[in-house]
């Protein structure tokens, strides 16, 4: 049986090690979602980067939940409670409604190109 107790010492003692994990493998696995989906790659290997990425984000919010247990309310924890959060409404939004978020990303990249153009005549001018 799992006991409550021993889960809490052990996301306490470890937190370090845990977020060092945890934030990068967030970033990195919902970048993956969002390059997949940028991509129009299948639905079914979206759904499996997304399974990953919403794992790994679902463990930081009980994480982060479990400093709210005991009392801790840092910045720190609000911090990486927002992260987890965004992270796993990104790869739901990924797995729900691809096509728009297909149209988001691509909204983003064409402003992205079009600043980055800005600039460099800017610079040559």
């Amino acid at each position: 049986m799992l006991d409550l107790n021993n889960l809490l010492h052990f996301s306490h003692v470890h937190c370090l090690a845990i977020c060092s994990v945890l934030v990068p493998l967030n970033l990195l696995a919902t970048l993956q979602t969002l390059i997949l989906i940028g991509l129009n790659r299948p639905l079914p290997l979206i759904v499996g980067t997304t399974a990953i990425a919403s794992t790994a984000a679902m463990i930081m919010v009980l994480h982060v939940l479990s400093w709210f247990v005991i009392g801790v309310v840092m910045l720190p924890t609000f911090i990486l409670l927002a992260l987890g959060t965004v992270c796993l409404s990104i790869n739901g939004w990924a797995v729900s409604h691809p096509q728009s978020l297909k149209k988001l990303i691509e909204q983003v990249t064409h402003w992205g190109k079009r600043s980055l153009q800005l600039v460099f005549q800017g610079v040559g001018a």
